[in-house]
């Protein structure tokens, strides 16, 4: 435990430099004082950490020192060949360097754990886009990486859902989900997202600008796919699900759907069953709905039961009569 400890403490120190104990105390899940004995017994093995004084005050390597460990267990050493995504890095023109990174990595490894990273890659593959869908390309993906990594401003022409934009941004960080890749980009003072491949023209600038200490990308991407789900589906719905209606919208809702539906009572004598779910906006919902064709049907409320009694009455006039195609 205290190996594993001191080790962690090293690459902490390697990693951000300067560190307070408070800070190493509470990654290592352990006390202050006890922080302060495992210093104390680095700098006794040789180990040139040294400590700064003052409010801004902690503990740094003495510059231009290095850690060489090769203390990864198999666990650690399978992760780090599992945590790459090679499509995605390949996107933001990094291939070459993440497979040049794991070469050496492998090189660097001891045999049994070069074993161990060797049967990672070849039992287990990442594929990000969803099942029957083609991941993005966009063509500004790579620029835009340049500029978020150089906090360079950038100008845009994007296409929203209602009409095309022009914008000037700084870009903050970029997510893939779902093999789409997103633009978090702080604009007139706001933190917003943009899906990369609905930028149509794109300047980067050679203005840099400061990037927010305070901006937690993994933070900002949770909250805002919480808000952006409550945004899509404000509304629920009580349906009759047959048996294979059931299977269907557990196989096509998305996870927030699957996530909060409620199973109201048992299967009916025909074996249906009543849920309770969320929608979206009444157009969307009726769209949804149709998906499920005649293996479900609307209960409450009234005003999305009686949309869908016109959808369904609309595509009986459209169907009652052979097309030219077909006569």
């Amino acid at each position: 435990m205290r190996a594993s400890r001191l080790i962690n403490i090293l690459t902490t120190l390697q990693a951000k430099g300067l560190v307070t104990a408070e800070a190493l105390a509470d990654e290592n899940d352990v006390s202050v004082r006890t922080i302060y004995r495992d210093i104390d017994a680095l700098s006794l093995s040789g180990i040139p950490v040294y400590s700064e004084r003052g409010s801004d005050g902690g503990y740094r390597l003495l510059d231009g020192y290095r850690v060489r460990l090769n203390g990864l267990t198999p666990a650690e050493a399978e992760a780090m060949f599992l945590s790459g995504i090679p499509g995605a890095a390949a996107d933001l023109g990094l291939g070459s360097l993440m497979a040049g990174a794991q070469k050496k990595l492998t090189a660097a490894l001891p045999e049994d754990l070069r074993e161990s990273a060797r049967r990672m890659q070849e039992k287990f593959h990442l594929d990000a886009p969803a099942w029957l869908a083609e991941g993005e390309q966009p063509v500004y993906l790579q620029a835009i990486a340049d500029a978020v990594w150089n906090s360079k401003r950038i100008r845009m022409r994007y296409r929203s859902w209602k009409a095309e934009k022009n914008r000037e941004a700084e870009p903050l960080g970029i997510v893939m989900k779902g093999g789409a890749w997103y633009l978090a980009a702080r604009v007139d003072g706001t933190v917003r997202t943009y899906r990369i491949s609905r930028v149509l023209d794109l300047i980067v600038t050679e203005e840099r600008f400061d990037w927010p200490k305070d901006f937690d990308l993994a933070a900002y991407w949770t909250e805002n796919t919480r808000r952006l789900e409550l945004e899509l589906y404000p509304n629920s719905a009580v349906i009759r699900l047959s048996a294979w209606g059931l299977k269907e919208l557990e196989h096509m809702a998305p996870p927030y759907v699957r996530a909060n539906l409620e199973l109201l009572g048992e299967p009916d004598e025909y074996g249906w069953q009543t849920v309770r779910l969320p929608v979206a906006h009444e157009r969307m919902a009726v769209s949804e709905m149709l998906k499920l064709g005649t293996e479900a049907e609307v209960l409450d409320p009234p005003e999305l039961r009686l949309a869908m009694r016109r959808a369904v009455e609309a595509l009986m006039v459209r169907y009652a009569e052979p097309t030219a195609l077909t006569r």
